[in-house]
């Protein structure tokens, strides 16, 4: 969705009599693009307010801020004699909330306006009204930059370092549209930003700048602290065993393919894995993003529920809009138990409201996002997540049998730069029936740390000599994953 549709949503509010439109965001110069392209359409005029300038009447050259109204109070009583009607938009003004007397008399602005065509739109980072005006506002969250937009300001900055000095431009039309592509999921002025850095690294524009965009995204999306963002060009995950789920894999991406949405195929929704810790579940989700050529964003779930308690749903659906602006992508929703299990005396509801905007998005969107959720306790999870059709398929991941177990020491020796050949791989692998692929991986750690402090090449006594030490899960957690099994049996399919 570009600018326009946006204009054309915000046309609908104002004109539905909405006193308070809330905008949540730090680009204030497409707020500002947006009103200023949407007010002569009612028309209305469009006057801005900050705390620095006071209330100004846009474009600026109309004329200067109107005096006195720095003030909050003095500016929401000018506002209220204003005899015409008008948008104001209030930058930064809800710290402002916390006097009683501003409180108060927005809440009058809002009562008055409710019956006029006059709208009060907040921005700013974080919007958080006082509970009496909470029935006054409606939320609206502005659109990511689209390519249309995005490639209006590619020209913008070509011309702009242009004036400066000369700057060769050495792309394929295929190529600017990965370009285009890279940018999306930044602001307008991170994109900018990541842009113009690109090109004066060497004064050229080619598809060279393309991983160098890529990695300041990841910066940008890292410093949101939402998602964690891996790029195509990660390194390639090896995958032992999983055989169904490589073959499922392979059909579910021609839903991608211009022949699939030429028979009006809708896109793949994504999978579930749910199964015994360390088995995979993580490697599956990079692997299959690697698989495809597409990024993966991981979202944390359990993190995003612990740290931003009473702000939990707010995050996942600004962390879900970002996952829809990086489209084509892969969603790694890890430990989802954590998020809509409940079941705590802390939970208050949280989990619920939590599901139900997942379910929601899940239901709606329209974006190549494909989901990888992974799950390592099926008990909290809510009957309504696992019915026929929430996911393309529900996938049970076990501990590895014999095949998979050689595959997996085989994947991590070659790893750590040893040679299974010099080694009793089958008396190994025997050792380790019953452990997982993660336990595996830290018995080569260990033995490899054990070799190097006896200063002796690894060999198979040291190996078999850590297994004998290690207790793994279907041990030490007999009982829970005999009962997963149980549970899993017949209901999921199997990845082996």
């Amino acid at each position: 969705m570009g600018l326009a549709a946006a204009v054309e949503e915000l046309r609908t509010l104002i004109l539905s009599f909405h006193p308070i439109i809330v905008m949540e965001t730090v680009e204030e110069e497409r707020v500002q693009q947006v009103l200023q392209t949407l007010a002569p359409t009612i028309p209305l005029p469009l006057f801005e307010w900050s705390v620095t300038r006071g209330l100004v009447r846009l474009p600026c050259a109309v004329g200067r801020a109107l005096h006195g109204t720095t003030e909050p109070l003095l500016a929401l009583g000018n506002m209220a004699e204003y005899t015409v009607e008008a948008i104001f938009c209030l930058q930064d003004f809800v710290p402002h909330l916390s006097e009683p007397q501003v409180a108060r008399k927005l809440r009058e602005l809002a009562r008055q306006f409710s019956q006029t065509r006059s709208t009060i739109v907040l921005t700013g980072a974080t919007v958080t009204l006082p509970a009496e005006l909470q029935d006054y506002a409606v939320r609206y969250t502005l659109p990511g930059a689209d390519t249309q937009e995005l490639r209006q300001m590619v020209k913008a900055v070509l011309t702009s370092l242009k004036d400066k000095q000369p700057v060769k431009i050495d792309l394929q039309p295929w190529q600017m549209e990965e370009l285009l592509r890279a940018l999306q999921g930044m602001t307008l002025n991170q994109a900018r930003q990541a842009l113009a850095h690109a090109i004066l690294v060497d004064g050229a524009l080619s598809a060279a700048d393309i991983p160098r965009i890529l990695e300041r995204k990841a910066q940008a999306i890292h410093a949101e602290g939402l998602l964690e963002y891996y790029p195509v060009t990660e390194p390639r995950t090896a995958l032992g065993g999983f055989q169904r789920l490589k073959q499922w894999m392979q059909r579910a991406q021609m839903g991608f393919t211009p022949e699939a949405k030429a028979l009006n195929l809708p896109l793949p929704k994504g999978i579930l894995l749910v199964g015994v810790q360390g088995c995979g579940k993580s490697l599956a989700a990079k692997a299959i993003a690697q698989e495809w050529g597409m990024p993966l964003v991981k979202l944390d779930v359990g993190r995003l529920y612990d740290k931003y308690v009473g702000e939990s749903e707010k995050n996942l659906r600004r962390a879900l809009l970002l996952a829809g602006s990086l489209a084509p992508v892969v969603l790694w929703v890890d430990e989802l138990e954590k998020a809509v299990g409940g079941g705590n005396d802390t939970d208050t509801g949280v989990s619920q409201r939590f599901l139900g905007t997942l379910l929601t998005w899940m239901q709606e969107k329209t974006q190549p996002v494909f989901i990888v959720a992974t799950a390592n306790d099926l008990t909290p999870l809510p009957p309504e997540l696992l019915r026929k059709g929430r996911f393309d398929e529900i996938f049970f991941v076990d501990l590895p049998d014999e095949a998979e177990r050689e595959r997996i020491w085989q994947i991590h020796l070659h790893h750590r730069k040893q040679d299974p050949a010099q080694l009793d791989l089958p008396a190994l692998v025997n050792a380790s029936e019953g452990f997982s692929g993660a336990e595996i991986e830290q018995v080569v750690v260990a033995g490899l740390y054990r070799a190097l402090y006896l200063q002796k090449p690894l060999d198979t006594a040291l190996l078999l000599a850590e297994l004998q030490q290690t207790i793994p899960l279907s041990v030490s957690r007999r009982e829970e994953i005999t009962h997963l099994r149980r549970f899993a049996q017949g209901r999921f399919t199997p990845v082996h």
